[in-house]
C-alpha cells in the first residue's frame, strides 16, 4: 500500500501509511482503494478504504492521512465490523479492556480506549456492528 501511495506522488506520510497499515494488519488478503488527489497529491489530505478479514468476516476500515501536521504526517482511521452476537456480548468478548462510557444519545454505546482511542458499538438485527475510531498519536 505505501509504495502504490508513493507511486501516485504522496510521499511525505509514507513511513506512516506503512505504521497504520501494518498496525491494521493490511497483507495480502487484504484490499484497498486510494482516492489519491490529483494536483498535489502530497499536500493534501489521503483516504484510503480498506478491506481486511477479521474472523471469517470483512472489516471495512477508512483511513485518513494528513500531511504537513505537528508530527509531519496526522492519521485517524475507523475500522467497522458486523458480529453475529449482541453488542453485550461483543464488548465482553472484543474489546474487554475499553470502559463502558454511556452513550452518544440513545441507540449507539460509547468504549474508552483512552485519549485517542474510542469503540462505538450500534445494534443491527440480531448482532452489533463495531466501529473503533483511532487518532494515530
Amino acid at each position: 500500500m505505501t509504495q502504490a501511495a508513493v507511486q501516485q506522488g504522496v510521499l511525505t506520510c509514507a513511513s506512516r501509511i506503512n505504521q497504520v497499515t501494518n498496525y491494521l494488519g493490511f497483507n495480502s488478503d487484504s484490499g484497498a482503494v486510494l482516492l489519491a488527489p490529483p494536483n498535489v497529491p502530497d499536500q493534501r489530505v489521503l483516504p484510503v478504504s480498506l478491506e481486511s478479514p477479521v474472523e471469517g468476516r470483512s472489516a471495512y476500515v477508512s483511513v485518513t492521512f494528513a500531511p504537513n501536521q505537528a508530527n509531519g504526517c496526522g492519521a485517524t482511521f475507523d475500522a467497522v465490523v458486523y458480529w453475529p452476537q449482541s453488542c453485550v456480548t461483543v464488548m465482553e468478548k472484543q474489546f474487554s479492556a475499553f470502559k463502558r462510557t454511556g452513550f452518544i444519545k440513545k441507540n449507539i454505546a460509547v468504549l474508552d480506549g483512552g485519549i485517542s482511542s474510542k469503540v462505538f458499538l450500534m445494534p443491527a438485527g440480531n448482532g452489533c456492528i463495531s466501529i473503533k475510531k483511532e487518532v494515530v498519536l
